[in-house]
């Protein structure tokens, strides 16, 4: 995976800018958690406190794999903590924000017509149809955020993404020019727009869909392009 920018406001007020890069096996062997109430009275604090920022960890590191924005807010809706996706985003919106204080408000701005209710220990999906358009606010309720802190993910339709290409060839056996053209298919491009650009007959381009409908037991092209973009969210 390419390197991800992640910002966190310290407690200091100071910024600290951190370079991260995505490790497959350890995400994969990392444990989920959740967090029943007949259960959470036999933990300690700190046990619970521990598993919710593990478990917030694990959202963020997915949002992340998927391309998807995130901004974590305080108990007083103040930005504390993004990913260069979430600035990204709110660039395309017109909002060109880098620092807590800049980000927290363009949020403000991005949600100014829509009721939102950002719970802490909650997640809340802010998804944009397009520049201009008012978001729909979609909300997760839950704790598994730590400390009152909420997380908002940014959900730009018209922004694509696609899923991790080692693990589509380890899980369908792909080649690397089946895997390719799997991933241009998943960022809605046609198969004879692909051939094009790629200089290669329409006879191949198809002969390598017809693999991939095979070898991914799906049939039509909208069938292979929705299990792609389930698959994204793996590491």
């Amino acid at each position: 995976m390419t390197l991800v920018d992640r910002h966190t406001e310290a407690a200091s007020g100071r910024y600290i800018v951190m370079r991260t890069k995505y490790d497959r096996e350890a995400n994969a062997r990392r444990p989920s958690y959740t967090f029943p109430s007949d259960r959470a009275s036999n933990r300690s604090d700190a046990e619970v406190g521990e598993a919710k920022v593990r478990s917030l960890e694990s959202i963020t590191g997915m949002l992340d794999r998927i391309g998807c924005g995130y901004l974590i807010l305080n108990r007083e809706r103040k930005v504390v903590e993004w990913n260069a996706a979430a600035q990204t985003t709110l660039e395309r919106q017109g909002e060109a924000a880098e620092t807590a204080g800049e980000l927290s408000a363009a949020l403000r701005r991005l949600i100014a017509n829509v009721p939102a209710n950002f719970v802490p220990g909650s997640l809340s999906w802010v998804v944009i149809r397009s520049a201009g358009d008012r978001p729909v606010i979609l909300n997760e309720t839950g704790a598994i955020a730590p400390d009152g802190t909420s997380i908002v993910a940014l959900l730009d339709r018209e922004s694509r993404s696609g899923p991790n290409p080692h693990t589509l060839q380890k899980m369908f056996g792909l080649t690397g020019a089946e895997t390719n053209l799997a991933l241009r298919l998943a960022q809605g491009d046609a198969p004879l727009e692909i051939a094009r650009s790629w200089r290669l007959s329409r006879t191949t381009i198809r002969s390598q869909l017809a693999s991939l409908f095979a070898k991914t037991e799906t049939k039509r092209q909208a069938e292979l392009v929705a299990l792609l973009g389930r698959i994204s969210v793996l590491p």
